[in-house]
């Protein structure tokens, strides 16, 4: 499990920046030198993420990254089809392309999306019509390369924006489907990760997405508290009432169409979802393998 320092000691970039700093797997590394390599000098940070971020055995895993770049055209430019590439990216970020690197005993497999620095920050804010980076950079993930301090600064503040956005988009669904509206982080977290996990078409069960919490309970619990703290501070209406416990100082009607909004975005996300799985026909030689690929994958992860 790991291990995050109490909260009140350290601020929430901290905690983040070192959490991203951790060390990975050397297979780990040789997909990061490898789409580096394949991307020359355009590559501003690669973020490994996913479910294999908790896994010990990565064997026969395929492997997920984000790679963050400066500029689409100067990406696409070694590409054919660089103009429809690029439009492609910057309508419906993030590309999603496929690497696999030999290291002589075995094959490594990798999904890796595109987009840039930007359009990552972006997607971190609750002005993002889908949740997909907010929320899956939520979750542990680890920085396997950056450009420079600067780069590194922009991406820890990224995900400080997507922890807040997560817990402060979540906690009025989930005080919605509490009696009081109090609300417990490991509530927050469990109810945050169900709705968001209903935008995209995935074969996660119910049961499994439930005990995403309990797979790093400490590490939830702080960065919840440590950013509801925070907003506490900035006028965000809400009150702690108890350790790891939350009151929500908002009226039924506001809390009504707090949900209603979010069962919009749920659609629009889910349409989202659908283009960007369709747009993988033209990011990926053979389309239906990557299918299937990502859902056998998703249903092995499931099953770990």
């Amino acid at each position: 499990m790991n291990k995050i320092s109490p909260v009140g000691s350290v601020k929430l970039d901290t905690v983040l920046s070192a959490e991203l700093n951790q060390c990975v797997p050397e297979e780990v590394l040789k997909v990061t030198d490898a789409i580096r390599a394949r991307h020359a000098d355009v590559v501003n940070a690669v973020l490994f993420y996913g479910s294999c971020v908790r896994r010990k055995n990565i064997a026969d895993a395929v492997l997920d990254f984000y790679v963050l770049i400066s500029s689409y055209r100067t990406f696409y430019q070694e590409y054919k089809n660089p103009l429809l590439l690029r439009w492609l990216n910057a309508a419906l970020p993030p590309n999603v392309f496929y690497i696999e690197v030999s290291t002589g005993l075995e094959v490594l497999r990798a999904k890796y999306a595109v987009i840039t620095t930007a359009d990552f920050e972006f997607g971190t804010t609750n002005r993002a019509l889908s949740p997909l980076i907010w929320a899956r950079f939520s979750q542990p993930t680890r920085l396997t390369f950056c450009r420079d301090g600067g780069e590194r600064e922009r991406v820890v503040a990224a995900f400080g924006q997507a922890a807040s956005t997560f817990v402060s988009v979540l906690l009025p669904i989930a005080a919605s489907v509490r009696r009081g509206g109090e609300v417990r982080n490991s509530e927050l977290w469990g109810i945050g990760f169900r709705e968001t996990y209903r935008t995209e078409f995935r074969p996660e069960r119910r049961k499994s997405i439930g005990e995403l919490f309990d797979t790093s309970p400490d590490r939830y619990d702080n960065i919840a508290t440590l950013v509801l703290r925070q907003l506490a501070i900035e006028g965000f209406p809400v009150q702690e009432v108890g350790r790891g416990a939350w009151q929500l100082l908002l009226g039924r009607p506001t809390r009504l169409r707090l949900r209603i909004f979010w069962i919009v975005q749920k659609f629009i996300a889910k349409s989202i979802y659908i283009l960007r799985l369709l747009k993988t026909a033209i990011t990926f030689k053979d389309w239906l393998p990557y299918v299937c690929l990502l859902y056998t994958s998703d249903a092995a992860d499931e099953r770990s």
